[in-house]
């Protein structure tokens, strides 16, 4: 027989890589005589809260801050694409398949084990969702993938030796799955922030349809099927809003609260959060963000995303700094004029002091406490405020193991978000400015109005058409309102059809950062300025797009197990 697909037969050992379910040797247990209370059922899902990266682990990186590849931020060396050439192996490939089958597992034998039947709902539900969300990961990054819904056996060649199946097919699927796991999850958990429960469900929904209601519409001109989808967005997403359980934070300081708290069990807007103890599970996002390593900055092309306070659109070339008269910032470069001018969330999410290589700040100066901190510099010049929390002392704040903010996972501004966008496309105007005008509320900014951008170009769309007003609106407000979070810009120019945004000879402001005087006295010898003064992060050679980027290559290990699974378009 043939060799068996790795990734697919991962997990043939029942507690792979799972050594927070048991604490003896894995050949303790077997299926058959694991599975035989509710408790080891518990222990077994436990596994499935790994999903979730938040900060990360330890000095490992997270879903925030760091961009898959997007054009928020600006990294001196940008050059390339994610995927060069075809690899041998793939984590998500090889990860997801194992989880799909964990899941898979428990679902052959729960309706085995005696408990309550509103446990077993439970967790016969979080089984439909885990795996709906893993095959769902599969398909925003490959396309065409296996469903699977059974424990593979090595007899199963069907699917072990044969095609791929359409990512429309496995994205029903999904969709079933998740209906599936909001239909019966119950109300086991519901009051929960950090477990599985009826607003996680929903949550995922919500993302999950959004992205295949808009890729739908853009990628394959599916009215029926984009319409479908969108629905299912609203519907999951209203769920969460309508059921009283969350509120938004207050004000533009309460945004910033999301991210840089000590505690959120207490935070109204958190739907589902990862806690972090010191000691314990500690995480690196404030290191990155304050430490003496130059850091990853916003980027020009971002900075003008953001309105001004009245809601306008701000001219592209008013982002000049001045230099500072008073205290610290006597003769150093700051743009706090600049931030004062424009929408509030921008000053909790940068620094109002320019540093840079040759021109670092150590933030909080003179504060109890931070007199370890080192100086930050930024790729770009703009140094990353919003993670970095100043109650933290300053020893921890700027070490890898020592950070203890917790993370969100879920949480009601991106809910208000999918509502707003699904709306907006399905051309339900007065419901999405609902959810649109709450946020700008939040953050201080006037309610919705048309604005008229330039930067809603046509040309820089794949699909050739550029959006109507209030979607280009709600995508904006995305884009601020979810700076440097989960990779969501990265996967929306994918679901939008805009990746062709982020070839930097089409969209050069994307590689620059801060405007700098060349006449200040200042050392400006460690950083690279164009011809009209903007830090330049373009080092090496231009980003090119090419239209197989919208689907990861498949792992060439998979393919030489099995050709008929055969490659994604343009990496053949």
């Amino acid at each position: 027989m043939k060799k068996i697909i790795l990734s697919l037969m991962a997990g043939m050992v029942l507690f792979t890589s799972c050594d927070l379910l048991n604490p003896n040797p894995i050949d303790t247990f077997t299926e058959d005589n694991y599975f035989t209370s509710e408790a080891n059922v518990e222990k077994y899902t436990n596994y499935f809260y790994s999903e979730w990266s938040g900060y990360g682990n330890n000095g490992s990186y997270g879903d925030f801050y760091f961009p898959t590849l997007n054009d928020n931020q600006a990294v001196t060396g940008l050059s390339g694409w994610n995927f060069k050439a075809v690899s041998a192996s793939d984590g998500t490939w090889n990860a997801c398949y194992t989880e799909i089958r964990r899941a898979n597992i428990l679902l052959k034998h729960i309706d085995n084990v005696e408990m309550p039947g509103a446990s077993a709902s439970y967790y016969k539900a979080l089984a439909h969702l885990y795996r709906g969300w893993q095959h769902f990961c599969l398909v925003r990054k490959f396309g065409d993938c296996y469903w699977v819904n059974k424990e593979l056996m090595p007899q199963d060649v069907t699917i072990l030796y044969g095609a791929r199946h359409n990512r429309n097919v496995v994205m029903d699927s999904v969709l079933a799955d998740l209906n599936f796991a909001v239909e019966t999850m119950g109300t086991k958990n519901a009051d929960s922030k950090t477990a599985y429960n009826i607003h996680v469900a929903n949550a995922i929904k919500s993302r999950v349809c959004l992205f295949e209601g808009t890729y739908a519409k853009y990628h394959q001109k599916d009215a029926a099927r984009a319409e479908k989808y969108l629905n299912e967005a609203i519907a999951a997403s209203n769920a969460i809003i309508e059921s009283g359980k969350f509120a938004l934070t207050d004000g533009a300081e309460g945004y910033r609260a999301n991210y840089n708290s000590l505690d959120l069990s207490k935070n109204t807007e958190m739907i589902m959060f990862k806690k972090y103890i010191l000691g314990v599970l500690p995480h690196a996002t404030q290191d990155y963000c304050c430490g003496s390593t130059q850091t990853h900055g916003l980027s020009k092309a971002a900075f003008n995303a953001y309105l001004k306070k009245d809601g306008t659109l701000a001219d592209k070339n008013d982002d000049h700094g001045v230099l500072g008269t008073e205290g610290y910032d006597n003769g150093k470069p700051v743009i706090y004029g600049l931030l004062e001018a424009r929408d509030p969330r921008l000053a909790q999410q940068i620094d109002g002091y320019l540093a840079y290589v040759g021109n670092g700040r150590k933030r909080y100066e003179g504060m109890k406490g931070q007199e370890t901190v080192a100086e930050n510099t930024s790729s770009t010049g703009y140094g990353i405020l919003k993670f970095d929390e100043p109650a933290t002392e300053g020893k921890y704040r700027q070490a890898t193991n020592g950070n203890e903010t917790d993370g969100p996972i879920f949480w009601l501004a991106e809910i208000l978000l999918n509502h707003a966008e699904a709306c907006a496309e399905l051309g339900k105007d007065a419901e999405a400015k609902t959810s649109l005008n709450k946020l700008r509320k939040r953050a201080g900014m006037p309610d919705y109005a048309p604005v008229n951008d330039p930067a809603n170009d046509a040309a820089l769309i794949n699909g050739g058409t550029a959006v109507n007003d209030l979607v280009w609106e709600v995508r904006r407000e995305r884009r601020i309102e979810l700076m440097f979070d989960n990779n969501d810009r990265h996967w929306s120019l994918i679901r939008w059809k805009e990746l062709k945004r982020l070839d930097t000879n089409l969209y050069p402001d994307q590689t620059k950062g801060a405007w700098i005087d060349a006449s200040w006295p200042i050392d400006t010898k460690n950083v690279k300025l164009d011809a009209n003064g903007y830090i330049d992060c373009q080092t090496t050679e231009p980003r090119v797009f090419e239209e197989k980027h919208y689907l990861a290559p498949i792992p060439s290990g998979q393919i030489a197990l099995n050709p008929e699974i055969g490659q994604n378009p343009g990496w053949e």
